[in-house]
């Protein structure tokens, strides 16, 4: 398994401009239950997590169709999950995104979940950019 490169400059001023992220920082926490009404509902799981060497042509499109793409993606880049397809982009892709969603986002410092300790506090412990 090879490691992941960081984004070069153009690839993170690109990412910006995406619509996709854009829509994410939009409907960042408006759907609380993005989950239950997405497309990849009836699809088998593997259709987004392909091997390395296979193509994601078919999860994307059928990100593509969802109404809660925003929603997925921007959960997929608050957690910094770098695995399979999200809101209809590969982990390639997200990595760009998720520096420019980094100096975007900023978090709340109260923000308390069941996963423990405030999210300021679990940032710097989230998936490290390789």
């Amino acid at each position: 398994m090879t490691r992941a490169r960081m984004p070069r400059p153009h690839e993170v001023a690109a990412a910006r401009r995406d619509p996709r992220l854009l829509r994410a920082l939009h409907e960042r926490r408006q759907d609380e239950a993005w989950r239950t009404r997405g497309t990849c509902q009836n699809v088998d799981p593997e259709t987004f997590f392909p091997a390395p060497n296979e193509p994601a042509d078919a999860a994307v499109a059928l990100c593509r169709t969802c109404d809660v793409q925003g929603s997925c993606l921007a959960w997929a880049l608050e957690v910094g999950d770098c695995h399979g397809v999200w809101g209809g982009t590969t982990p390639r892709e997200r990595r760009a995104m998720l520096v420019a969603w980094r100096s975007e986002v900023q978090p709340d410092p109260d923000a308390i979940d069941d996963a423990g300790p405030p999210v300021r506090d679990r940032l710097l412990t989230l998936v490290p950019l390789s």
